[in-house]
């Protein structure tokens, strides 16, 4: 049976919720297979993240890995693209640790590609009328970390990759004198999750795991 990974955070620096947690345990709320769904919520610490990862990676051996982190002042589900193979904690984590200008692997490259079919997730899941792009960037936190990792860790031939998401509708912080951050419903970012189960375990049915969608999905800056 065909086994997905699928990962989110739990509630990171006083936030009484994570939307990517949410979401992740929503989808796995609703799921109707047929393949073998493993949800798991990671904590929002460097060490923790990646060794949890890497256990569950080696304990399932699934057949995709999926994982997803919030984005908080982002308007749109942000498919990533590229992991770099970088720390640089400009906050700390939830453990407290502020490591700077480590390499989330020592010896691994600078940078290595999303597995999923990027451009093909992204458009599908704006078909379904909710906001996404391609990321080319997920920053140098836990998110990043967990993307290099999974990329490391998965087998060869399995597709990996990171989803940012939204602030929640009612959970973005308020900041005094500041417009609140964008929010997204959370039934909408569950959906965008499984679109981008579905349209990968698409992609990998095909004669080419690696296919994607021939579209634009680059920037200019």
């Amino acid at each position: 049976m065909t086994t997905v990974l699928l990962t989110g955070f739990e509630p990171f620096g006083g936030d009484p919720a994570n939307p990517s947690g949410d979401a992740v345990r929503a989808v796995e709320s609703t799921w109707e297979g047929p393949e073998s769904l493993v949800v798991d919520i990671l904590p929002v610490t460097f060490a923790g993240a990646a060794a949890r990862l890497r256990a569950l990676i080696d304990a399932h051996r699934p057949d995709l890995v999926v994982a997803t982190g919030l984005a908080g002042g982002r308007a749109a589900v942000g498919v990533e693209r590229i992991a770099v193979n970088l720390v640089d904690a400009r906050i700390p984590d939830n453990a407290g640790a502020q490591p700077v200008d480590e390499p989330s692997i020592a010896g691994a490259p600078a940078a290595a590609f999303s597995t999923l079919p990027v451009k093909a997730i992204a458009a599908a899941i704006r078909a379904a009328g909710i906001p996404a792009e391609v990321s080319h960037t997920a920053g140098t936190f836990v998110c990043n970390h967990v993307f290099f990792t999974a990329l490391d860790a998965v087998s060869a031939g399995v597709p990996a990759g990171f989803l940012h998401v939204p602030w929640a509708t009612g959970q973005a912080p308020a900041t005094p004198g500041r417009e609140r951050a964008p929010e997204l419903p959370a039934a909408d970012t569950a959906e965008a999750v499984r679109i981008a189960i579905r349209t990968t375990l698409a992609a990998a049915s095909s004669a080419d795991i690696r296919a994607d969608a021939d579209l634009p999905g680059g920037t200019l800056h």
